[in-house]
């Protein structure tokens, strides 16, 4: 089991383009979701997982993931997703020590870029890049489950 502790941020301006090292297509939904427990599949370029995450505590939640074949994360994705599906290019910026993830949304949530860093511990102290806005960690609108439903009933 990994401890998952990590803060999530939305983006103030572009100047993180410059900055990254690396960056990767990704797709992901969910198959299960309850009670702020979910099981979710994702799929990179190369390879797919399976994750168990538990309910979120402050900034930190049991994680449990496993990879799995990419034909079955793909069954997964196409079979038992519905409407969850997200398509999203991370990438990867060095800041003073840390990486931050930075989630530049497609398709339904295009428009929507928001960045995350992990951390070890809760109580870290995070220097944050100058192109970092408003914290949004915890706040139910930013989950994307909730930015999904809202995106979908607009275009309703």
């Amino acid at each position: 089991m990994l401890i998952e502790i990590e803060r999530k941020f939305l983006v103030a301006d572009d100047s993180w383009r410059k900055l990254y090292t690396r960056c990767e297509r990704l797709r992901d939904g969910l198959i299960a979701a309850t009670d702020g427990l979910k099981v979710r599949v994702r799929l990179y370029e190369d390879h797919a997982t399976l994750a168990v995450k538990t309910k979120q505590v402050g900034f930190t939640r049991a994680e449990y993931e496993y990879e799995i074949p990419m034909d079955e994360g793909e069954q997964l994705l196409a079979l038992h997703c519905g409407i969850t599906k997200l398509v999203k290019t991370r990438y990867y910026v060095p800041h003073r020590g840390f990486t931050w993830e930075v989630d530049v949304y497609e398709e339904i949530l295009a428009g929507i870029i928001l960045a995350e860093v992990e951390l070890s511990r809760a109580d870290m102290d995070v220097p944050l890049p100058p192109w970092i806005g408003r914290e949004v960690t915890g706040e139910l609108e930013y989950k994307k489950i909730n930015m999904l439903k809202t995106r979908l009933a607009r275009s309703a």
